[in-house]
């Protein structure tokens, strides 16, 4: 316990918990405000949804880079210089993205953020977990509820503030990241763990096992970030197509933030009686009756609402059941979530092709197409770790056997 303590006092004071909790509340408002920005984009920039779109594929694909970047820098530089360099990066790509002359200028706004975004989610989730070791589970719950809390703000004020004035309010946050630079001294520099155990290297059959079932979890991943990034891009455009304002659509896309961050708390109490697995098939199929709602107009804000309940808790509680079920998946889950933001990627311009073809409403009926690909996944990862639900037959005696021995 002392040497615990002692490591959480040299990476995060109370100031510094303050202070990564803002940014995660920066970061997850500035994911969620891009949906609601859309509809104004077109107006100033005179684009298509398709190419619309492409603003939150950009910012994912800076994401990835900056997961990747900050995992190859981390312990070669100062933690506080990699924190620092990311809310930068994220200040000047927001400034850039709103204040670009041009659609392309705008997009590499939108990848520079995006790369401060990927550095401080990975970072900070990664100095918890190493700094506050027992705590590290409670203080991750917390770090990432306060996601969940800028992903309704900030939606809420840009209804507030009136879509078409999405720039200030961009700016406002560019603002607070530049802030951020300067409230790292909160942080530990540098964090060197007590002792080091080298893993046992897995035989060549378990370690065949182990990617296969790593590349369906990013399947997985994949396909609900799509599902997450889908929604919350178009859900404003879909809703103001079926004949609701702009003002109320970007509050109903801060309400299916809202519903996203309330799951997360809600979904607790059934870990210590349900499975991951699970939960999770309950969360899928939830998200699939939702998402089949949401092509009525009367019932379609009610319905974002259901699939942000139901889409909560799934990749939070996908994480525990990939390292159970799969041997050595530790190290390969910063690599999991990375791959995920692919998702974020793909699917909103994707969605914005369909919704040229067509109509908005083709959005909810794509989506649910793709949560039922997520079912599948599913149910092949919850058969290949079906021996891990039951004991193996004959296990019993084994281990009478082994502690007979261990008498004798």
């Amino acid at each position: 316990m002392p040497t615990e303590v002692a490591a959480e006092r040299r990476l995060f004071t109370p100031g510094g918990v303050v202070a990564a909790c803002a940014g995660f509340a920066l970061i997850g408002a500035l994911q969620a405000l891009y949906g609601p920005a859309i509809p104004a984009l077109r107006a100033d920039y005179g684009l298509g949804p398709a190419a619309a779109g492409l603003a939150l594929s950009a910012h994912f694909v800076g994401g990835l880079l900056g997961v990747l970047l900050f995992h190859r820098a981390f312990g070669k530089h100062g933690n506080r210089l990699l924190l620092a360099a990311s809310y930068a990066a994220m200040a000047v790509g927001i400034l850039g993205f709103v204040l670009s002359p041009s659609w392309p200028l705008a997009l590499v706004g939108a990848l520079v953020a995006g790369l401060g975004y990927g550095g401080v989610d990975y970072g900070l989730n990664h100095l918890f977990a190493l700094g506050f070791q027992r705590r590290g589970t409670a203080m991750l719950n917390v770090l990432n509820g306060f996601f969940g809390v800028g992903s309704v703000l900030g939606p809420a004020v840009l209804s507030v503030a009136g879509a078409e004035n999405y720039a200030p309010v961009f700016a406002g946050f560019a603002v607070l990241a530049a802030v951020l630079v300067f409230a790292l001294g909160g942080v530990g520099d540098r964090w060197q763990p007590e002792f080091h155990v080298e893993p046992a290297a897995p035989r060549s059959g378990a370690l065949r096992r182990s990617l296969v079932m790593v590349v369906a979890f990013v399947v997985l991943y994949v396909l609900n970030v799509g599902v997450e990034a889908g929604v919350g891009g178009w859900e404003p455009t879909h809703l103001e197509f079926a004949g609701y304002s702009a003002e109320s659509a970007a509050l109903a896309t801060a309400v299916f933030w809202l519903m996203m961050t309330v799951s997360r708390f809600l979904v607790v109490p059934l870990t210590l009686r349900l499975t991951e697995a699970t939960i999770i098939a309950g969360c899928c199929a939830g998200m699939a009756l939702c998402l089949g709602l949401a092509v009525v107009p009367a019932l379609s804000p009610w319905a974002y609402a259901g699939v942000g309940l139901f889409i909560g808790p799934v990749f939070p509680t996908g994480l525990p059941w990939l390292y159970r079920s799969t041997p050595g998946a530790a190290g390969a889950g910063a690599h999991v979530v990375a791959a995920s933001m692919v998702g974020g990627v793909l699917f909103p311009p994707l969605l914005g092709e369909l919704i040229e073809l067509w109509t908005p409403v083709s959005a909810p009926i794509a989506l649910f197409g793709v949560n039922g690909l997520c079912l599948a996944v599913l149910w092949w990862i919850w058969r290949r770790t079906a021996d891990l639900r039951r004991p193996r037959p004959g296990a019993q005696l084994d281990d009478r056997a082994k502690r007979t021995r261990g008498q004798g």
